[in-house]
């Protein structure tokens, strides 16, 4: 950190020196013109300046960074620009900053009133700020914090001034050629409880959630512990004016947030060291960013394993069940049918919904004189009350939110968000109550035998054990000690950050007999498949549950530490791109895993054989590439742990019915501490042909090792073809051909034949440029996985890429000597020494 700030004074230095003629401000007798004379500020930060954007040829007034002159901030005259070079910029004879062509034809004015003008003075602050003040009184009269165009800086605010009626808002460019006010437009809106909301085509594109006391309500995220102490953010809402104003906290970090035309808010921040910027943040997120994307009285989950983020509150069913099952969920939920009154003293009630992004608050009444008792006595009251929870989270909860008419926008956290009592009628309550818990007077009961019962218990665990022995189904003691290492293990991240006190590895051990006779005694009929670390069988449990078994070798490479590393870490996982564990059995020296069964298996299956690739159409396929980078965006940042997954490849990506993808096989993966950025380690494992070079070569991994994977992968997904056999008359591998044919501007004809040109050319040869992208040689020019999900959702202008890595075919043996058919397969592949 030391260093890189060393770095910016010295750049900051020598870019004071490239601008040391330039001034900070000018008079009313001078002026800047359309010839290279700037405005630079005091420190050198910012130039205001003359400039033309991308291709265009026109010209406008704006604001940039001295080191970074492409990275405009603030546009004057974004909506009339000067046609050619003789733009000038002064203080005309009313003491307002003008800008005039050649013809003395006005582009832009501030158009303020003012009284004494030969005072005064236009200053471009080092914060970005471009002021008109009085000298004398140094009173600002103008300033362009208060007049955003398309950018967010420090110290700037967004929202409403009551007093005056100013509203500062942002709003996108039209496109990079032109920065005229665009379709995109992040606003305050005041109603009911006031939020941050993003609007695309006027409709509302994404919202931020109502100002909880904390946060946003809706970025659970701006909460990490990072960005708490880089970050402040100051919420304002009184007689005066509601704002929100954003800082940052070390003056040496640059950093800005946009609002791009393609509906996303991105926040960048500079990295000296590397000099170019860098994306820390954007929203929307996921689908369940998305405005409203479950409609009215609708619930999404993006970590939902059922593949459809969409549910239907409590008491509420779809609307259309036809579209709901094509994932068409805009119509919402509408109440089940024979439902019973929730108005009249009819047993309604309210069910409580934790860890949420409340509705939409602009329809909801705020009342912070109330308890949240007592607001819910008042919602009881009102039939039109659907909803409430407290306004403001600090300190317990205190003040009353209540939600009038329809409930729109809910998503639900894995942590953060705060609790909502949706209204039911009495049959639902009952059914909630019945669920959550035992009667006041049973739990008291309970209590006072629970002595009794806990040594009862142990007895018959101890004894049934001991008759197990005797049959030679299981060492007595094992099971116990396997439960000390993981209980052990759980432990040690009680102090983590991230740790929260809801957190379990809820592990179910199944008695081997079960699992023997769900896979019929693993029969061969039933093996999905077979490696160096096992079997893969398919089984089915008495109650019909079908289920996938990893039975370990007993000489397996994966021993006792990778079988516990693999249980402990996919029990704390929950995602739906992410395989889900339902347990483990452990008979004697064998060690089993017990998954979901995914009925169409592994992704490979599919991709590479020519006679069933057809099935996966490009649309199929696009929702799997970011499907796939989903679930590692959850591994690498929003997951509880920060995971590098170290083995993804297309025999590790399990597709379910609805062909959602779901990573698995998490033997070799390795969990990192929130501030740790590599490690390094003397036994590589993993697959050649997806392995980054620092990996393979050094030992070194991070996230970076899987982007890089993750880019092979998904040139793999575009041209059906393994990277490692293709074309083998060339020396060069499908990295290599696929680098070739972009630079000679013909990266389509790699695309799958399969495809048949039917597939929208733009978005194919925007993936194949992010796969691209990710498998660059150097680590630290490759995406992250927050980047990726960003590029693949947004059709923002993408880098080019720089040379590949490994791009000639490796000509001694792969690593991975999986096996006969990839499985269902949690994959079964053993890693041997280099």
């Amino acid at each position: 950190m030391n260093y890189a700030k060393g770095f910016l004074k010295s750049l900051l230095q020598l870019l004071i020196l490239h601008y040391c003629s330039a001034s900070d401000s000018i008079t009313v007798n001078q002026s800047v013109t359309d010839n290279d004379t700037v405005l630079v500020s005091d420190g050198g930060t910012f130039v205001v300046g003359f400039f033309s954007p991308g291709k265009s040829s026109s010209r406008y007034l704006g604001i940039w960074f001295s080191f970074s002159k492409e990275t405009v901030i603030w546009v004057a005259n974004r909506d009339n620009p000067v046609i050619d070079n003789s733009g000038v910029l002064s203080i005309d004879g009313q003491g307002n900053l003008a800008l005039n062509d050649g013809q003395n034809l006005r582009h832009w004015s501030t158009n303020v009133s003012i009284s004494l003008t030969n005072t005064i003075v236009a200053e471009i602050l080092d914060s970005g700020n471009f002021v008109l003040l009085q000298q004398d009184t140094k009173r600002v009269i103008w300033q362009s914090f208060d007049h955003p165009t398309h950018a967010l800086l420090s110290g700037m605010k967004v929202g409403l001034d009551l007093r005056t009626g100013l509203n500062r808002y942002l709003t996108s460019w039209k496109s990079q050629d032109d920065p005229g006010t665009g379709n995109c437009s992040l606003r305050m809106v005041p109603n009911g409880s006031p939020q941050l909301i993003l609007y695309k085509d006027r409709s509302k594109w994404w919202r931020a959630g109502h100002w909880n006391g904390l946060q946003w309500g809706g970025i659970p995220a701006l909460s990490a512990l990072p960005r708490r102490n880089l970050f402040n953010i100051t919420f304002v809402n009184d007689e005066d004016e509601i704002t929100v104003m954003w800082s940052v906290l070390d003056p040496s970090i640059f950093t800005y947030i946009i609002v791009d035309g393609s509906g996303s808010i991105q926040q960048f921040a500079w990295q000296g060291q590397q000099h170019k910027w860098i994306q820390i943040y954007y929203a929307p997120v996921d689908n369940c960013d998305d405005y409203a994307s479950c409609g009215p009285y609708g619930s999404c989950n993006p970590y939902n394993v059922s593949g459809f983020e969409c549910s239907c509150l409590p008491g509420y069913d779809p609307v259309s069940p036809q579209d709901w099952a094509l994932r068409e969920s805009s119509a919402g939920c509408g109440r089940k049918k024979g439902a019973l009154s929730m108005c009249g003293n009819n047993g309604e009630g309210f069910v409580k919904l934790e860890s949420v992004k409340v509705p939409d608050a602009s329809t909801a009444v705020v009342d912070r004189s109330l308890s949240l008792k007592e607001c819910g006595e008042q919602c009881l009251r009102n039939c039109s009350c659907m909803a409430y929870g407290v306004a403001d989270v600090r300190d317990g909860g205190s003040g009353c939110m209540a939600w009038y008419g329809r409930l729109m926008d809910i998503k639900q956290f894995m942590e953060g968000g705060q609790d909502l009592y949706v209204r039911v009628d009495a049959l639902i309550l009952a059914q909630y109550a019945e669920s959550d818990g035992l009667s006041v007077k049973l739990v008291l009961s309970i209590v006072g035998t629970s002595v009794a019962a806990t040594l009862i218990l142990v007895a018959s665990v101890l004894y049934w054990l001991k008759k197990r022995k005797k049959k030679g189904g299981v060492v007595l003691g094992e099971p116990t000690i396997l439960l000390n290492d993981f209980s052990a293990s759980s432990r040690g991240l009680e102090n983590s950050p991230s740790k929260t006190g809801r957190e379990k590895a809820d592990i179910l051990f199944f008695d081997f007999s079960t699992v023997a006779v769900a896979t019929d005694n693993f029969s061969s009929t039933n093996m999905l498949g077979y490696g160096g670390f096992g079997s893969v069988y398919k089984g089915v449990l008495a109650d019909g549950q079908d289920l996938a078994v990893k039975r370990l070798s007993q000489f397996s490479g994966q021993g006792v530490e990778e079988f516990k590393n693999e249980v402990r870490l996919i029990a704390k996982l929950q995602h739906r791109n992410l395989v889900k564990l339902l347990g483990c059995c452990i008979n004697k020296e064998e060690k089993m895993l017990i998954y979901e069964y995914m009925s169409n298996r592994s992704l490979d299956l599919l991709l590479f054989n020519k006679n069933q690739k057809s099935l996966l159409d490009w649309s199929k396929r696009f929702q799997i590439i970011i499907g796939i980078a989903r679930g590692l965006l959850y591994l690498h940042q929003d997951s509880r742990l920060k995971i590098i997954h170290r083995d993804l490849k297309a025999s590790n990506v399990l597709l379910d019915a609805t062909m959602n993808p779901k990573i698995s096989d998490f033997g070799m993966a390795r969990m990192f501490g929130d501030d740790q950025i590599e490690a390094n380690t003397n036994k590589v494992v993993g697959t050649y042909g997806y392995m980054s070079p620092e990996y393979a070569m050094e030992g070194l991994y991070s996230t970076k090792s899987d982007v890089f994977s993750f880019g092979v992968l998904t040139l793999e997904i575009v041209t059906g073809k393994k990277n490692s056999s293709f074309n083998e008359v060339s020396s060069l591998n499908l990295v290599g051909q696929v680098w070739d044919l972009w630079t000679e501007g013909k990266a389509l004809e790699i695309v799958d034949e399969s495809f048949n040109e039917s597939y929208p050319s733009d978005q194919v040869s925007r993936c194949i440029q992010i796969g691209l992208l990710c498998v660059q040689e150097l680590a630290v020019d490759r995406p992250t996985m927050l980047d990726v999900v960003f590029m693949l959702r947004n059709e923002t202008p993408l880098p080019s890429p720089k040379r590949p890595a490994f791009i000639n075919k490796n000509t001694s043996s792969d690593t991975s000597t999986s096996k006969g058919v990839s499985v269902n397969d949690i994959t079964v592949t053993v890693l041997e020494a280099r």
